[in-house]
């Protein structure tokens, strides 16, 4: 039984895996060197936030930012490059011992990267455009049921006309 807690309270310790929390500008590059036994499988979890510089807190993610992620052996061969979205988990197993490099890069642009009231604007406008095109396409639905309806009405008002001429 006291094998078993103990079993259980390193397991439950273990869970909690280090975390890093970093600034990273435009384009810039951070790289964490990790000393990692050969046959190892590396997760990694990660969560892109942009700084609202005038709220003072951290923005969701815009569409399109995201992150290369590199990973380079003790011996400088490339084990992953990729591009992910702004929150992804990435993994890999390390062959060989040694000092692997885990470089992360943000994908983003000058645009995107100024935050903030750019954002803002961009997915005001994004949703007022979304608006836009689902009114326009229920008035054309709405004029479509107009318009046949007027049509049926029209064809019953000659049947019923040429019915009273007796011309059918």
């Amino acid at each position: 039984m006291k094998s078993q807690l103990i079993g259980f309270l390193m397991n439950f310790w273990i869970s909690f895996s280090p975390a890093l929390y970093f600034h990273s500008g435009e384009r810039e590059e951070k790289c964490i060197i990790e000393d990692v036994p050969s046959d190892t499988l590396v997760i990694g979890n990660y969560r892109v936030q942009q700084w609202d510089i005038r709220e003072q807190n951290f923005l969701e993610s815009a569409p399109g930012l995201g992150m290369f992620v590199t990973v380079t052996t003790p011996s400088a061969e490339v084990l992953l490059r990729k591009l992910y979205g702004p929150q992804a988990t990435f993994s890999f197993t390390s062959y060989i011992s040694g000092e692997h490099v885990i470089c992360l890069q943000s994908n983003s642009t000058r645009l995107v990267a100024f935050g903030g009231s750019k954002l803002e604007r961009e997915e005001s406008f994004r949703k007022t455009s979304e608006q836009t095109n689902s009114n326009i396409l229920w008035w054309a639905i709405v004029q479509t049921l107009i318009l046949i309806s007027i049509g049926l009405w029209q064809i019953k008002s000659l049947k019923d006309f040429f019915i009273a001429k007796k011309l059918v």
